[in-house]
């Protein structure tokens, strides 16, 4: 393999070792080219909802492809795209009611935050230039969703940013004696913030419940309708990024359906098509919609992409979004919480943590380059996990069973006492 050719993502290619490569998947398990076999922990960067190469999902990817595989979607539809949006509509709150497609989801991100400025500028409030979001937080790569993340991955990018008010995010995990004094602190602190800045702020950005590649932080629900009440109070839009929480990751079909105020934005990608192809979607209101009409181009909303509602995307997306009421969540909650009590009899691991079917913990190391000497035990006892720092997390397919969920706790504990 010529690693030349090819730049990969999240990599400092620089005395990288040789990527492996991966010739098939079955279910939960990949297969590289020498043929060793990968339990896929993390669903493959938290796409891959019902496991690698499913053969439901890629007839109904067949089927549409011999109809129609593409079409522009300025002044055309499709019944694939309608079709998904009515079946989210019976899924999500009623307020949400206006679906904008895109491909990814930094762009759904990106989407949410042009739509909140334009609402306001569209109504005469031009100085509504600013954001607030959590300390933590990670949106996306492109340059609006850099500016509302604050993960520490787009340091760089610090002058092409807008500005954006960061509050604190008190991450959590099981018996933690601190939850209530931090979500004070918090709450004290975001107060503080729209004292000073509510005028300006467009709309507050969050990952509900889990902050994802900010190291896999929990908070709780009653903490963050303490926080939107507040922000409700002063009028400022709500925008939830559930790029990753959604599609049942935290236990329900969406983070939101555990938090009583509902957004006004509903940021939607990644396991979307059950991890077969790219599709996001923006979900808004008819409030914010309805900013945007008039009698010329100029209140539109200018904004579009080459596969917008791609209707191969959107039929894998039906089928993804039909088979999840056959997934074992609860079996898989249920699995980490006896895969932790595992890990406990190490001193090295802490701060457990567990949200539907997400786990993570610390791991309590000095090591000059723990992530990636964990990353490469993993891979040699056969289990793709990417820690991110120090911690470690778990994030599989639904069709993993609560014996291979064992197992990974059992290997997990070996490679870490072995180092």
């Amino acid at each position: 393999m010529n690693k030349d050719l090819i730049w990969h993502p999240f990599t400092q290619q620089m005395g990288a070792a040789p990527e492996l490569k991966i010739i098939s998947g079955d279910g939960v398990y990949l297969f590289d080219s020498d043929g060793n076999k990968y339990i896929d922990l993390i669903s493959s960067w938290w796409v891959n909802l019902h496991g690698h190469a499913n053969p439901e999902i890629a007839r109904a990817i067949y089927d549409q492809a011999l109809k129609l595989e593409h079409v522009i979607f300025a002044g055309f539809t499709h019944d694939p795209a309608i079709k998904l949006c009515e079946e989210l509509s019976n899924l999500i709150p009623t307020n949400l009611t206006k679906f904008f497609f895109s491909d990814n989801g930094s762009t759904s991100v990106e989407i949410a935050l042009k739509m909140a400025y334009q609402f306001w500028y569209n109504q005469g409030h031009t100085d509504k230039t600013l954001f607030l979001s959590f300390e933590g937080a990670y949106h996306g790569d492109t340059l609006g969703a850099m500016s509302v993340s604050h993960s520490g991955f787009h340091d760089h990018f610090e002058k092409l940013k807008f500005k954006s008010i960061k509050i604190k995010f008190p991450d959590t995990w099981i018996n933690d004696d601190e939850v209530v004094e931090k979500e004070e602190k918090a709450l004290i602190e975001l107060e503080q913030a729209l004292d000073r800045y509510a005028g300006k702020i467009s709309a507050f950005i969050l990952e509900p419940l889990i902050q994802g590649a900010g190291g896999m932080r929990m908070c709780r629900a009653s903490f963050l309708d303490r926080a939107l009440s507040l922000i409700r109070e002063r009028g400022i839009l709500i925008i939830f990024d559930e790029v990753m929480t959604g599609f049942c990751r935290t236990g329900t079909f969406l983070a939101l359906d555990q938090i009583t105020i509902k957004p006004d934005f509903l940021c939607l990608s990644k396991g979307i098509t059950g991890g077969f192809l790219p599709l996001a979607l923006t979900i808004t209101t008819d409030k914010v919609y309805s900013a945007f009409l008039g009698n010329d181009f100029s209140t539109a909303f200018a904004h579009g992409h080459s596969y917008t509602a791609n209707p191969i995307a959107c039929a894998a997306a039906i089928k993804s979004i039909e088979m999840l009421k056959y997934c074992n969540l609860q079996g898989i909650h249920s699995a980490h919480l006896n895969g932790l009590e595992i890990l406990k009899r190490s001193n090295r691991i802490s701060n457990f943590r567990v949200c539907g079917t997400v786990s993570a913990f610390e791991v309590c190391l000095m090591h000059h380059n723990l992530n990636t000497e964990l990353r490469r035990r993993f891979l040699s006892k056969g289990m793709l996990l990417r820690p991110l720092g120090n911690t470690v997390y778990l994030l599989p397919p639904y069709c993993i069973t609560v014996e291979e969920i064992n197992n990974a706790y059992v290997g997990i504990l070996e490679v870490i006492d072995g180092i």
